[in-house]
C-alpha cells in the first residue's frame, strides 16, 4: 500500500474512533480542515510537521501514521545498510536511515542521518511538540535553537525541546554523520 493511504487510511480511522470532525481536529492539531481532508483521501503526504501536530492530538507517535501495523514488531534489529530509508529522506539535504522503522508505536524515533556539505534544513525554522538529541558522529553542524547558534563538531551533542524554533545548515567541508533522535511528543 503506498504511504499516502497508509497515512490517509490511518488519520480517519483514529479521528472517526475519536468521534472527531475534521474541523475539530483541525481546530486542536492548528492543521487546516483543507489539508486534513487531503491526507485523509490519499492526494497529499503531510510534512512530518504537520504529521507531528496531528499524532499530538491523538498522543500518538507519527510512526503510528507510516507504518503498517503488519509489518511492525516488538523487537528490531538493523546492520548497516540494511536499514529502511525513511519518508524524511532528501537526496539533496539529508540521507536518513531509520533505527526504529519496523518498531511497533515507539514513543521515540532515531535516525542515522548523514547531511552532504551545504545540505540545510531550509530558512525556516521548524517546531513541533517533544524533545530532540542531536549526536554528531562526523563532520560539522551548526544548529540555530531560539536565535542561539551551536557550532557542533565530532562528539558534541546538543538535546532540546523541539517547541523552540530551529534550525540547521552542514557547515563542514564534507558529509555530517548524525545521530537524531526525537520524542515525537510529550507526556505532561
Amino acid at each position: 500500500m503506498k504511504l499516502k493511504k497508509i497515512v490517509g487510511k490511518k488519520l480517519k480511522s483514529i479521528r472517526l474512533k475519536s468521534d472527531m470532525t475534521i474541523q475539530e481536529l483541525a481546530s486542536k492539531s492548528k492543521v487546516s480542515s483543507n489539508m486534513i481532508s487531503r491526507v485523509e483521501r490519499g492526494l497529499t503526504i503531510p510534512s512530518v510537521e504537520i504529521l507531528m501536530k496531528l499524532a499530538a492530538v491523538f498522543d500518538k507517535s507519527i510512526n503510528y501514521f507510516v507504518e503498517e501495523v503488519s509489518t511492525t514488531h516488538e523487537i528490531v534489529y538493523s546492520s548497516p545498510g540494511q536499514r529502511d530509508t525513511t519518508v524524511y529522506d532528501d537526496e539533496k539535504n539529508m540521507h536518513t536511515e531509520s533505527f526504529t522503522s519496523g518498531l511497533r508505536d515507539p514513543q521515540f524515533m532515531s535516525f542515522l542521518c548523514t547531511v552532504p556539505n551545504g545540505g540545510t534544513s531550509g530558512q525556516k525554522h521548524m517546531h513541533h511538540p517533544g524533545d530532540e538529541l542531536i549526536f554528531l558522529v562526523e563532520g560539522q553542524l551548526k544548529v540555530t535553537i531560539a536565535g542561539e547558534v551551536y557550532a557542533l563538531k565530532t562528539g558534541d551533542s546538543l538535546s532540546f525541546k523541539s517547541h523552540l524554533p530551529h534550525r540547521w545548515d552542514n557547515v563542514g567541508d564534507g558529509d555530517a554523520r548524525i545521530i537524531w533522535t526525537l520524542s515525537p511528543f510529550t507526556t505532561i
